[in-house]
């Protein structure tokens, strides 16, 4: 299978290629050139575990990987989860469910698929005997869940670029604690959008990225993306065959990358029924499937800030189908947001998406009420998911996206209950190194020179 970029000015690639460089060329996103037919495969892989169906699925794309290899990183890359099911549902009532996607290393959803991503990069390391450098940008979770997926692995050093001051403490401890000379948490002054522009300029100096041999964690990657589409597959085995076809995933997003993953396993011939991007106050998606208007709007941190984000990056794979696969019109589109900080699309369809905006008075509200009435406690991002703007008639499956020990000020101050993790606990006595940057892609790259 071959990939191409969104803007399509560079040639198609394999899939170990398109890993490696992350961010396309041209500064688009890889995608793969056709689609496969999933529908053909569902009744020989509904009785699969969570690492064989991960493995059967990536042996659609990863087609360039001999299949032992494969079978080799798929097998480590589930094997630090704290739950046998890997990605168990949870049933709250009727019409309600919630998928839990916090029981990696790092108690986010992000460990599905940055520890499959820490073993490509290994295999591939192994193979070219090429050293590399990752670089990242996170909003809270990535980064711990990239450096995690990332340690230990010889010829990897990570640079991961936070927010200063706007992820939990405990995200930052869990970045900024883990003793290793190889990684290193760029603290950077603004919001998590200035490290990701940042980023995806730096990644778009080739000679650079030559230089250092850059690789990239964020879900610019296809990898995370395809690994995420893992866990729509499963859940959908593992809801009742009555409910299947009429279930609404609801998925806590900002840099839309999660719920993509899902829109595109529906794509690939899965019945899901719809999808729901719910977001917090940062809501410029919230307001692109209401409005058809895709507008930038300053970030206000908020007690989610994991969805602190107001440039959505994976939008533009969206957009690619969405335009009917014109990488012109793709073009056209990011220029003028580029330029102009809005793009208005003059006959957008979302098709099967809705969406919902949550405030912070609103988190904090359903948090209480999702405990009062389930004894289930929820973290902030996955509050969003909960917010209802009408009677629900169809049945839910909500994303959990973190556990909810990660924010135990806001889950206090919500429902006076203490939220704590053994793994959390541990980091209280560990000390924190992180290093100061400037957010201008100049300055990241003259850390990484000095550092690599």
């Amino acid at each position: 299978m071959k990939y191409l970029s969104t803007r399509g000015q560079v040639p198609e690639v394999s899939f170990s290629t398109a890993v490696e460089h992350g961010l396309a060329p041209d500064g688009g996103l890889y995608l793969p050139v056709d689609l496969p037919d999933l529908s053909v495969h569902l009744e020989e892989w509904e009785g699969l575990d969570y690492a064989d169906l991960c493995e059967a699925f990536f042996a659609l794309f990863a087609t360039d990987i001999d299949k032992e290899e494969l079978h080799a990183i798929v097998s480590r890359s589930y094997n630090k989860f704290d739950d046998p099911e890997i990605a168990p549902i949870v049933r709250l009532d009727d019409t309600c469910h919630v998928l839990e996607l916090f029981h990696g290393p790092t108690l986010a959803f992000k460990d599905f698929a940055l520890q499959l991503l820490g073993n490509f990069y290994e295999a591939q390391i192994n193979r070219t005997g090429k050293p590399i450098s990752v670089l990242g940008a996170t909003s809270g979770d990535t980064g711990a869940a990239a450096i995690h997926g990332l340690l230990g692995k010889k010829g990897v050093t990570t640079f991961i670029l936070y927010p200063d001051g706007r992820i939990s403490p405990l995200q930052e401890r869990q970045m900024t604690c883990t003793g290793a000379d190889n990684v290193f948490p760029l603290a950077i002054e603004g919001s998590f959008d200035d490290a990701q522009t940042a980023m995806k300029t730096v990644f778009q100096d080739r000679v650079f990225a030559a230089e250092v041999g850059l690789s990239a964690v964020n879900s610019i990657n296809l990898a995370r993306i395809l690994a995420q589409c893992v866990y729509y597959l499963y859940a959908y085995f593992r809801l009742s065959a009555e409910v299947r076809e009429k279930t609404t995933f609801v998925v806590p997003t900002g840099n839309f990358g999660n719920v993509l993953a899902g829109w595109l396993v529906q794509q690939m011939g899965v019945p899901i029924h719809g999808f729901r991007v719910a977001t917090n106050q940062n809501d410029i998606l919230h307001r692109l499937f209401s409005t058809g208007t895709y507008r930038l709007d300053a970030v206000a941190p908020s007690v989610a800030p994991s969805m602190d984000i107001q440039v959505a990056s994976n939008f533009e794979r969206f957009l690619y189908y969405a335009v009917g696969r014109d990488c012109a019109k793709v073009r056209e589109i990011m220029q003028t947001f580029k330029g102009t900080g809005e793009y208005v699309f003059d006959d957008f369809d979302g098709g099967t998406f809705s969406s919902s905006r949550t405030n912070d008075t609103e988190i904090s509200a359903i948090i209480q009420q999702v405990y009062e009435d389930f004894g289930y406690t929820v973290d902030p991002h996955t509050a969003c998911g909960f917010k209802r703007d009408a009677e629900v008639s169809h049945p839910e499956l909500i994303l959990a996206t973190a556990h909810p020990a990660k924010f135990p000020d806001t889950i206090h101050q919500a429902i006076s209950q203490e939220a704590t993790h053994p793994s959390l606990q541990a980091l209280k006595s560990r000390s924190l190194v992180k290093h100061h940057v400037e957010s201008t892609p100049e300055a990241i790259k003259a850390f990484m020179r000095a550092h690599v």
